[in-house]
């Protein structure tokens, strides 16, 4: 399942067990307490899924942004509490992206955090690198 965290909102995104089709999600609303990771339990349960690939805004040469930082943060807080595989991959400009390829536009329905969230899936399915982090490694790559 692909994560495009943002301030408000959360977009989901995930594939098949082959990593042959993409699916959105409905966004989540981004709480102060967590509480969205009872939905992010759901929808492991439902669609059976063994991962997570977490989008990183880098910057135009690879660098940490303060939005990063907060996804970062962010990404290993919630998988304290999911204890899955996961992997941070750079998003720079899916959202740009999503604008232009998909004709979508910022509003509140978060239609655009996850179809920024398939990019980021679609990325790395297609460049990888394999699932190896895991919670109690405390390491990431990007």
């Amino acid at each position: 399942m692909a994560l495009d965290i943002g301030i408000k909102r959360i977009g989901l995104a995930y594939s098949d067990a082959l990593n042959i089709t993409v699916n959105l999600l409905p966004a989540l609303r981004r709480k102060e307490d967590y509480s969205e990771v009872q939905k992010y339990k759901s929808y492991i349960s439902d669609y059976n899924i063994h991962g997570l690939v977490i989008g990183l805004p880098l910057d135009d040469s690879g660098n940490m942004t303060e939005q990063a930082k907060d996804c970062l943060n962010y990404g290993t807080t919630i998988n304290d509490y999911l204890k899955l595989p996961y992997i941070f991959v750079n998003e720079h400009s899916s959202t740009w992206i999503c604008i232009e390829d998909f004709g979508a536009k910022k509003d509140k329905s978060g239609l655009i955090d996850s179809l920024s969230a398939r990019i980021i899936l679609e990325q790395w399915i297609n460049e990888g690198p394999e699932l190896k982090e895991y919670p109690f490694n405390n390491q990431f790559k990007y």
